[in-house]
């Protein structure tokens, strides 16, 4: 019976990596309410050297017509952005409207928080603030168009390029699994040496406590005779 060689399984595997990355969505789009100078903050998990984009835009609530409408360009807000060791990585003054990236180099959740300093919302929409949210993270990051254009490439060469970055981003995510994965079995190996030893030192103290109170009893009943 003949072997199966290493190339149809190399194959299949690349195959099965395009087949993910096809199915891959990286972007997440939001909207929520926020008050004056109220901060908001989101966690995501983002693997390492990963680049990540948000665009944004703001409504204020008009309380005659009752609707949410674009804000004023006076208005800010403030983008922060820190990694999982707490470091910030991103920290700055934006307008009504407006788009910021990043590039993580560490992977975990990073929390991103956005906040607006204006006191222009307590006076013109009765503190209610609707902001819209779209990140992107990875390849979805990527603006294809432009590079289509810049390195003039045909729309085979495109689609080509966009899938080898869903692959180099599922890798990413892959290697990310592995560190979480690593890091579950650290933490879960040092619980279980706390609870061992904790359990021991529990074990000798029941011991002790034994021992003293049987030489305490007999030293009791020694004394009861000897009177």
């Amino acid at each position: 019976m003949a072997g199966v060689g290493l190339g149809p399984l190399r194959t299949m595997g690349r195959q099965a990596l395009l087949l993910l990355a096809l199915c891959a969505t990286g972007a997440r789009g939001l909207y929520f309410h926020i008050g004056e100078t109220e901060k908001r903050c989101f966690i995501e998990e983002i693997p390492d050297e990963t680049m990540v984009i948000g665009n944004y835009r703001t409504q204020m609530w008009d309380k005659q017509k009752e609707v949410f409408l674009p804000s004023t360009p006076g208005l800010g807000m403030h983008v922060e952005v820190k990694d999982p060791d707490g470091k910030v990585v991103l920290s700055r003054q934006y307008g009504s409207e407006g788009r910021f990236t990043f590039t993580s180099h560490t992977p975990g959740d990073h929390q991103i928080c956005l906040h607006s300093n204006s006191t222009r919302m307590a006076l013109f929409a009765g503190g209610k603030l609707r902001v819209h949210l779209d990140i992107q993270v990875g390849e979805h990051a990527n603006n294809y168009p432009e590079i289509a254009a810049k390195d003039k490439l045909t729309e085979l060469q495109l689609r080509a390029r966009q899938l080898l970055d869903q692959v180099e981003q599922i890798q990413k995510e892959q290697d990310y699994q592995r560190y979480r994965e690593e890091r579950f079995r650290l933490t879960s190996e040092s619980t279980n040496q706390r609870v061992l030893w904790w359990s021991i030192a529990q074990t000798v103290i029941l011991i002790l406590t034994g021992i003293w109170q049987m030489r305490h009893l007999k030293s009791f009943f020694e004394a009861k005779k000897l009177v």
